[in-house]
């Protein structure tokens, strides 16, 4: 039909007309995600096809009907996709590092290593100290951690100091030795470890007390390792975690890693990162709680100040004993072929306590490392007594790591108690070489205990202590009990997928007393989601272990797209 212009232009009248009829019919929104598997994590674990997102907030949770019932800004075909909540790691370490730092966390040899402490040396100049952290002897072709002469030839004009993974040991070399003034004379000091070579010379291993070498590095300021911490925390974007709960900071703001420090941060980029919950420190030496109350007086904060972006989280790690990483971990019965030896503990029983009165009378949560059996019973004593004598609901006080299961009477106490686990599956997957090198029989195939525990009634929820942080391993870990060498450990303790990717996401936002707002895809409750390229429930666990996540919202926004990644975006 040949139109004259009159009758174009009405028509396309008409039609704008219609349209802005149907946009006033439908609701706005500013993302929709549609042709999908929408795993909501609510209370029946509903699985929906597509969501709908508007100012920050989800708006609707259906069927595939919800592309036409919202005009959104931008819509996303899934193309048969799986989206669930963000992943929440209830214990990670994300500080900043200086221009002295290696990153060691992928080295695969002691030759590698030292070539990079080489270079590193020759970046800094003579006398220098050079610092690290992430190693693992288990990951080496070698098979075996570095020690003084290694580092020595590596950089024998420098002090060195590289800390563990898992942060509970650290190798120095001799000139690191020498300041730190520590010889075949030097004793063990309280709560550490000095590993001797069989002349009884130091070998250069530290369990525990790497402050004997870290206290003579020169201090960063904040200023320094600002840029670092920024891209450590938004890094977290790519492994699909949306929500973090920082295992420690001080309250002094002078110093690196202080709550302060993460306020500006969050101040200045706050909507570009992951939310965090950021535990505290108690400011006071173990045995001096009075001490503390002032301090955290004078902080003026307690758990839960803050808003969605970052908040107070609890008192810890307060760290009750040492690690496996060590090894320190504080045990009722004698290391694997080290009779007499059980570890350390870090606090008496009755200082553990007292740190515990004077926080809980102050409103405070705690979250407390506690990683041997010992540990585990006299925290759980202490929280138990502290409980009984100052009653306060819904306290949801919780220990980090739990890997050695405690007698019976300890996880009665706690189901009693509410108190509360922050576990790291993924412990039984990259820490599997040092459990066989210490535990044996029943402690060695229930390390890191999921079933046990959740069965006497104890809440659960999921992170990773940077080992390694990405939560695919965890959840690999959580329904198969493999280590790297494939073995299964306590098959009994497994869980199933659902319970995984539970404990992972909606129980994280619980213990941050955020449940209300995050943690699953219900309309109301912040859009904090992600988007795998693979059905999680269905896929085999080989393809769990290495599954890349191809998208990351928080708060409706778009903070991570795998596909821009590949493309150089």
């Amino acid at each position: 039909m040949d139109w004259s212009r009159r009758e174009f232009l009405g028509a396309g009248a008409a039609t704008l007309s219609f349209a802005g009829r149907l946009q006033a019919q439908r609701g706005s929104a500013d993302l929709v995600l549609y042709n999908g598997k929408i795993v909501t994590v609510d209370d029946a674990f509903s699985i929906r096809q597509a969501i709908a997102i508007k100012d920050g907030r989800i708006a609707a949770v259906g069927g595939n009907e919800l592309r036409e019932q919202f005009a959104a800004a931008l819509s996303v075909d899934l193309g048969g996709r799986m989206v669930m909540p963000g992943f929440h790691d209830t214990h990670i370490h994300l500080g900043g590092h200086s221009r002295r730092y290696i990153d060691l966390n992928d080295t695969k040899s002691l030759a590698e290593l030292k070539q990079q402490v080489s270079a590193k040396a020759k970046e800094m100049g003579p006398g220098e100290w050079i610092t690290g952290s992430g190693w693992d002897e288990y990951h080496f072709t070698e098979q075996r951690k570095p020690l003084r002469g290694d580092l020595d030839a590596a950089a024998p004009n420098n002090p060195v100091v590289l800390t563990r993974a898992g942060g509970h040991s650290s190798v120095g070399n001799s000139k690191a030795l020498e300041l730190a003034d520590i010889n075949k004379a030097t004793p063990d000091p309280p709560r550490g470890l000095i590993e001797k070579d069989a002349s009884g010379a130091p070998n250069g291993v530290i369990r525990e007390r790497s402050d004997l070498y870290t206290r003579l590095v020169p201090t960063d300021k904040p200023a320094d390792v600002r840029a670092s911490l920024l891209q450590n925390v938004r890094d977290q974007l790519k492994l699909g975690i949306t929500s973090v709960i920082e295992a420690g900071s001080f309250v002094d703001p002078s110093v690196v890693g202080s709550y302060a420090e993460w306020e500006l941060l969050y101040q200045q980029h706050g909507s570009e990162l992951p939310r965090a919950s950021v535990q505290v420190g108690y400011p006071s030496p173990a045995g001096e709680a009075k001490a503390g109350v002032a301090k955290l007086k004078e902080f003026g904060k307690k758990t839960g100040d803050g808003d969605d972006r970052l908040r107070v989280g609890s008192i810890g790690e307060m760290a009750a004993d040492g690690g496996f990483t060590g090894p320190t971990a504080w045990s009722l019965v004698d290391y694997k072929g080290q009779p007499g030896f059980r570890g350390r503990a870090f606090f008496t029983p009755e200082q553990i306590h007292a740190n515990i009165e004077e926080g809980h009378k102050l409103g405070w949560q705690f979250g407390i490392h506690a990683i041997g059996d010992a540990a585990i019973a006299m925290t759980v004593d202490a929280l138990h007594t502290v409980l009984h004598d100052y009653p306060r609901n819904d306290h949801r006080h919780y220990l980090c790591h739990f890997t050695v299961l405690p007698p019976d009477r300890t996880m009665d106490l706690m189901a009693q108690d509410k108190i509360h686990i922050a576990q790291q599956p993924n412990f039984t997957y990259n820490l599997e070489g040092r459990y066989v090198e210490t535990l044996e029989g029943k402690r060695l195939a229930t390390n890191n205990a999921l079933t046990t525990p959740i069965k006497k009634g104890i809440f659960m929820a999921f992170g990773s202590d940077n080992l390694p942080i990405g939560p695919m391993v965890g959840l690999y870990a959580a329904v198969t009990r493999k280590g790297e060498s494939g073995k299964v450990y306590g098959p009994g303790e497994a869980v199933s997928m659902k319970d995984a990717i539970t404990m992972y996401t909606r129980n994280g936002a619980f213990l941050t007393r955020e449940e209300k707002l995050k943690g699953t895809l219900e309309v109301g409750k912040l859009a904090d989601m992600i988007v795998l390229p693979e059905d999680l429930l269905n896929a085999a666990p080989d393809k769990v272990l290495n599954m890349k996540v191809d998208m990351t919202i928080v708060g409706g926004r778009i903070l991570y797209d795998r596909s821009q990644q590949a493309h150089g975006a």
